[in-house]
């Protein structure tokens, strides 16, 4: 039976959603300072091309056995223990003074990210009732958009005034101010009858998610065409300064100005999502998400001009904050949270390897072929993705999987 007001956020989950704001706030300043850095040490634009294959890489190894462990502990301990090892290793990186040692470092910061991010989906999946993750959701996405926005500038403003080593001590007190916060928070044990993990568990970990898979199809259907969706809208922006710039013909300054109106465009997505979540539909979030964020990346596939570009940009900051709002709320309500951590390791790590792919793909067509028609392929593909998941939503029959869209009658 639905609750009168449990569709609103609880005074605890705030405590959260401050705890994973304040982090992602000091990740976006730590990834312009740690790029400044390693560029000041190294003066080598492949030294600073490296970090963004480490966490990909770092996923390979760890992502195959993390949901195993993490469906078998105290999630919110878990979360307290990485926000502490991840300020410990930031805190490190401004006195190492060789590369292969800064490598090492990011690499084991990636590693416990690994474990960070499955874990978090999973505890505030515990901790926030059904009925309320639509609204939670559509403000940590507000959150995001508004420390994508803020985050560099803050960045910007302190490597003016203090060094780099600052703007990195900046970010590992972010972990430590948001391990404090997980701290207030409840704990919700693992089962009693939970045995700790063993090597042969992770064989039958897997087992179990395949069997979920084969049972759940339509679940899985919907999320994987959405990792599919994001895997490639991250090769696209991968190209997304040579294209601008090499392609359209933009200068520098144009594209800081376009990553700017995609910011703003962003955080009107999350303010309006956030104040509607109780009146739009997860249907009517998926569908318009996936629909307008294809078409925004169609008309940036096909402009020729600085306007054009940054029509697409709007639209795809705005309906991003729809997309990801619907996915993660029809995700969290349809997997159980005991198999969540499982779940989202071991079709993350595919997501991992798929991002290396395509990554790599793009790159390798845009030297055999006009960049224009690699990008407008990978757009083209996007838009056929983006369909394909608003026919699956759309489909008659499959109305229980949106139980926040029936009425309460339906679902008590």
């Amino acid at each position: 039976m639905l609750v009168e007001g449990a569709d609103r956020i609880r005074p605890r989950p705030y405590a959260l959603l401050a705890a994973l704001g304040i982090s992602q706030f000091g990740d976006f300043i730590y990834l312009v300072a740690i790029n400044v850095y390693l560029y000041q040490l190294t003066g080598s634009a492949t030294a600073v091309a490296g970090l963004w294959i480490i966490g990909p890489v770092a996923a390979l190894f760890t992502k195959f056995w993390a949901g195993s462990l993490i469906d078998r502990v105290d999630v919110r301990r878990w979360l307290i223990g990485t926000d502490f090892i991840r300020a410990l290793l930031v805190a490190l990186i401004p006195f190492l003074s060789t590369l292969p040692f800064i490598y090492l470092t990011l690499f084991a910061l990636a590693v416990v990210k690994a474990f960070f991010e499955p874990a978090a989906t999973t505890y505030l999946t515990q901790l926030v009732p059904d009925t309320g993750r639509k609204t939670f959701n559509a403000y940590r996405g507000l959150i995001t958009s508004s420390a994508f926005l803020i985050g560099p500038a803050l960045a910007g403003l302190l490597l003016l005034v203090a060094t780099t080593d600052v703007a990195i001590w900046i970010n590992a007190g972010s972990f430590i101010v948001s391990a404090i916060l997980l701290a207030f928070l409840p704990s919700i044990p693992r089962p009693p009858d939970v045995e700790k993990l063993r090597f042969t568990d992770v064989a039958a970990d897997w087992r179990t998610v395949v069997r979920f898979s084969r049972s759940n199809r339509f679940i899985i259907a919907v999320y994987v065409i959405g990792l599919l969706t994001m895997s490639l809208a991250l090769a696209m922006d991968a190209q997304e300064v040579v294209f601008l710039q090499t392609v359209v013909g933009l200068s520098a300054t144009d594209y800081g100005l376009l990553i700017s109106i995609t910011g703003i465009g962003s955080v009107l997505g999350g303010l309006t999502v956030a104040r509607f979540s109780r009146h739009l539909s997860l249907k009517t979030l998926l569908v318009s998400g996936y629909l307008f964020v294809a078409l925004g990346y169609l008309i940036y596939a096909t402009a020729t001009s600085f306007l054009l570009v940054a029509t697409g940009f709007i639209l795809l900051g705005f309906f991003n904050a729809f997309s990801g709002t619907g996915f993660m709320t029809f995700y969290q309500n349809n997997v159980p949270d005991e198999l969540m951590g499982r779940v989202t390791s071991l079709y993350g790590l595919g997501q991992s390897m798929l991002h290396i792919v395509l990554i790599l793909l793009v790159g390798f067509t845009g030297d055999l072929f006009p960049l224009r028609f690699t990008v407008l392929t990978a757009a083209c593909l996007l838009v056929g993705l983006s369909l394909l998941q608003s026919i699956a939503v759309l489909l008659p029959g499959k109305q229980l999987y949106f139980k926040e869209d029936l009425p309460a009658k339906h679902i008590s």
